[in-house]
């Protein structure tokens, strides 16, 4: 699993590469701990890349957004292949998140 995080057009963009499972999580989390930090700027979770998430992983988008709703910010999920939208539909995540 990798992490990429950038900011495009006023947004923190966190690029999304692999599988977010039980195991990649841990290093997932660390990585996407700036964006908890950034003040002012939407948040764009690109998924493009990302072939399967867990319910470990789901946790760590939920973590994101809560922290984000906190400061007054958004969460965008982009990008998500079906198999990960499935996983979105089925645990109502996708009423939760805005998606691109």
């Amino acid at each position: 699993m990798k992490v990429t995080i950038q900011e495009q057009d006023g947004n923190m963009v966190a690029i999304l590469v692999g599988s977010l499972d039980t195991a990649a999580a841990p290093d997932t989390e660390k990585a996407m701990q700036p964006l908890n930090e950034v003040e002012g700027k939407d948040i764009i979770l690109d998924c493009t890349a990302l072939d399967y998430i867990s319910s470990t992983g789901l946790r760590i988008f939920l973590g994101v957004l809560k922290n984000a709703k906190a400061k007054g910010r958004r969460v965008f999920i982009k990008g998500i292949n079906d198999k990960v939208r499935t996983i979105f539909t089925i645990t109502g995540f996708s009423n939760i998140f805005e998606f691109l």
